[in-house]
Formats: C-alpha cells, sequence, structure tokens
C-alpha cells in the first residue's frame, strides 16, 4: 500500500497514539535495518499521530543502538532520540539490565516499559514481583514513564489483575500469536475486559490485533479478533456492560455497524475508552490504516 505522505495529521483523538510499532516482532519480523527507516516515515507521515513508540526487546537494544550509529543515516530523526517501548520477557531479573541500557544512551528515550509477570511461582507472586521491581528502578531509570505488566492468561488471571489493582501499572493481554492457542476466545477476551475495567485498570493488547475487525485470516484460518471490536467492548465494560454483551460485541464482523457505534461515541466517551484500552502492538502500521480508511474512521488530508 503507497500512503500519501504531509506533515498534516488528521487522525481522531480516537486512535491517536493506538498502534505501537512491533514491526521487529513476529509475525512480521522485519530486519531492523528495514524497521527503523520504516519507523521514522510513519512518524513524519500525515498519519504520524495514530503511531506509538518503536517496540524493541531487551536483547535487540544493542542491535538497535548499531543500526542507530551516529544519527546521519537516519535524517527522519534528526536531534531527537528515537522514543522506545522497550519489551522485557525476563520478568523482574531482566528489569535492571534493560533500563539501564537504554537510559545511558542520548539517542533512546524509554516511552514505555513491558514486563512479562514473573513466570516461576503464582500468577500473583509473578506480578508482586514486577511490580516491587518497577517501585524501586523507574525513579531511578524512567521516572513518569508508563509500565505494563504482561500478565498469563488462564485460571489465576484474576488474582494476577488483583495485583494490579492500585498500582500504578497497566495491564498487557495477549491477544494471539502464532498458533490457535494463542488467540483468545471472545469469552474470554470479554472476561479480561470486564475484570481489568472492574479494577479500574488500563490495559494494551498485544499480537493477532493486524485488523479494524473480528476475521479469520485467509493464510493460517486462525480466528483474530478486531482492534476496533476491543475498543468498542472496552467502552461497553466502561457502561456497564455485561460478559454476554462484550463477547458479542467481539465477535461482530459487521464494519459499518462498529464504525457507526464508534463515531457516535460522546467525547469524554471515546477518552475514557482510550485511557483504559491505551495501545496495541502490531507488526503491521498499514493495515490498521487501511481498515480505518476503508471504513470512512480516517480520512486522507
Amino acid at each position: 500500500m503507497t500512503i500519501p505522505q504531509t506533515p498534516q495529521s488528521v487522525i481522531p483523538p480516537l486512535f491517536a497514539g493506538l498502534c505501537d510499532d512491533a514491526a521487529i516482532f513476529p509475525p512480521g519480523d522485519l530486519p531492523l535495518p528495514q524497521a527503523v527507516p520504516a519507523h521514522l516515515a510513519h512518524r513524519t507521515a500525515w498519519y504520524a499521530e495514530l503511531v506509538g513508540p518503536f517496540l524493541c526487546g531487551a536483547g535487540r537494544i544493542g542491535a538497535l543502538l548499531e543500526q542507530l550509529g551516529d544519527g546521519a543515516e537516519h535524517p527522519g530523526l534528526g536531534t531527537d532520540p528515537l522514543a522506545v517501548g522497550l519489551i522485557v520477557p525476563d520478568g523482574s531479573a531482566g528489569l535492571e539490565p534493560a533500563l539501564r541500557a537504554v537510559a545511558a544512551d542520548p539517542r533512546l528515550r524509554i516511552a514505555g516499559i513491558e514486563v512479562l509477570a514473573d513466570q516461576d511461582g503464582t500468577a500473583a507472586e509473578g506480578v508482586r514481583k514486577v511490580r516491587t521491581a518497577l517501585d524501586k528502578l523507574l525513579p531511578e531509570y524512567a521516572p513518569g514513564v508508563d509500565a505494563a505488566v504482561e500478565v498469563t492468561r488462564g485460571p489465576e488471571l484474576l488474582l494476577a489483575l488483583d495485583e494490579l489493582e492500585s498500582s500504578p501499572y497497566r495491564a498487557k493481554f495477549r491477544t494471539g500469536g502464532t498458533t490457535p492457542a494463542a488467540f483468545p476466545g471472545e469469552l474470554e477476551l470479554a472476561s479480561f475486559l470486564y475484570a481489568a475495567v472492574y479494577r479500574r485498570l488500563a490495559f494494551k493488547c498485544t499480537a493477532g490485533l493486524h485488523h479494524a475487525l473480528r476475521h479469520d485470516d485467509a493464510a493460517t484460518g486462525f480466528a483474530h479478533h478486531g482492534f476496533l471490536n476491543v475498543l468498542l467492548a472496552t467502552h461497553a465494560a466502561l457502561e456497564g456492560a455485561e460478559h454476554g454483551e462484550l463477547a458479542a460485541l467481539l465477535s461482530e464482523r459487521d464494519g459499518e455497524l462498529i464504525a457507526e457505534k464508534l463515531t457516535d461515541l460522546s467525547h469524554q466517551q471515546a477518552q475514557a475508552a482510550r485511557a483504559t484500552f491505551t495501545a496495541f502492538g502490531t507488526c503491521s502500521i498499514a493495515e490498521p490504516l487501511a481498515d480505518l480508511l476503508a471504513l470512512g474512521l480516517v480520512s486522507l488530508p
């Protein structure tokens, strides 16, 4: 898809910063020499306000810095540091070295942190350990930066969310992957949304949300959730909807219906929905943008 370039932004506030750039993660797996220039192009395009930070795993920060070099080969970066969403898959033990590596280099700015809950105990214990590490380390390395703890799907999910309640941290929920089992069903995702809203927890999602609407992937046959379904279901949960209604919204495949309901949100309702569902990681920016254009929710400048 060829995307026109112009400095004007026409992204509605409902979608501002919704798509974190996960180009280097599966299934896209774009090499860093291609992913970095592509991200910088996104950040200077007319749709720039749709795009969040460049997501990078802690183990690839060194390679990212090598790719950035002295900045001369990336004129889109200018003198500004690259805003990075730091992904820490090693739990609390991996947090300090990852933060230190990014914070020590002026070419990078930590724009967000996502840490997998520790896996060597119960789900609640895993979240608690990461919370303790974040409480200790963020004031030193990344004051004021938003952090999310990835919770594990399964029977202990609610206990894990209990550990985040009343904390300054968000939940991160995995909505897909490279196998059918990686995709939660409508009712499971509805239960997560209900539980997060009940606990007044902001959250982000990751994986499987490349398109706006619920659909079956033509190549794999996997049933994918739609990011607009999640956004609308989040609004409904904030308005008091129960699990069944949320699951129905997540299963809806009528794009015109979803778009109409989202267009009807008041400014306050849209703000509340996005304050709760803050973003999702996607290895493609073009696909979500194309869907928003096709549904008339975003217009070309």
